[in-house]
């Protein structure tokens, strides 16, 4: 049976008690946000309350706003089939405090955060097996924070000679192009009468008015 979005808010509401920071309703949606310390006790009642049945875990992904103390917001989207209804955890940590695992509340948690570590560089506690997933094993840094460099590190290439994959510092021959953007008709004057060495009608000297098409004469 279905609930309404503010019933739903209410209960979770009043379940998670000190627990939630702050709450968002935004395009039939709602937004929780909770303390890093609580993220395990937060799902696990989402996920077994009666009155909330989040049972799956959709995806786990993470934003970086570097000019933040806690730079990282890890977002947790979760599903009740039984409600029908989507909801969204979101918890802040930095480069240096790990977040709890909680592939123990959802198994499928286990490549999130794998990605969510490999990719922005978040730690996370007592997770099974914590390893790059779409990265190399030798890669070095994290390429979605917003702080890595375009170029990255270093390049990959087959070498023929050695007959293997071999790293090599990136090298750009050529330097970053500039592109002003800047259209040539944005120029021009707006309201300026346009002036044409050519005249559309002209009369000859015996005053007969000759065209474009030609003159009037031709038949």
């Amino acid at each position: 049976m279905a609930v309404t979005l503010e019933a739903l808010t209410t209960t979770i509401e009043s379940l998670l008690g000190p627990d939630l920071i702050h709450k968002e309703q935004a395009y039939g949606e709602l937004t929780l946000t909770v303390y890093a310390g609580s993220i395990l006790r937060v799902l696990t009642i989402l996920r077994d309350n009666e009155e909330c049945q989040f049972k799956q875990l959709i995806d786990i992904c993470a934003t970086d706003y570097p000019e933040r103390t806690q730079r990282f917001e890890v977002v947790y989207h979760l599903l009740s089939i039984f409600h029908n209804q989507r909801l969204r955890i979101k918890v802040t940590t930095d480069a240096t405090i790990p977040i709890s695992s909680v592939t123990g509340v959802y198994a499928c948690a286990n490549w999130y955060e794998r990605e969510a570590w490999d990719m922005m560089g978040i730690p996370f506690t007592d997770h099974p097996d914590l390893r790059r997933l779409l990265t190399d094993y030798n890669f070095e840094g994290h390429p979605l924070r917003k702080d890595f460099p375009l170029t990255g590190f270093y390049e990959v290439r087959y070498d023929e000679e050695a007959k293997r994959v071999v790293y090599d510092s990136v090298s750009l021959p050529q330097d970053y192009r500039t592109f002003d953007f800047l259209s040539p008709w944005e120029g021009m004057l707006k309201g300026e009468p346009t002036t044409s060495s050519h005249t559309p009608n002209s009369s000859s000297k015996d005053g007969t008015m000759i065209s474009d098409r030609g003159s009037q004469n031709d038949n």
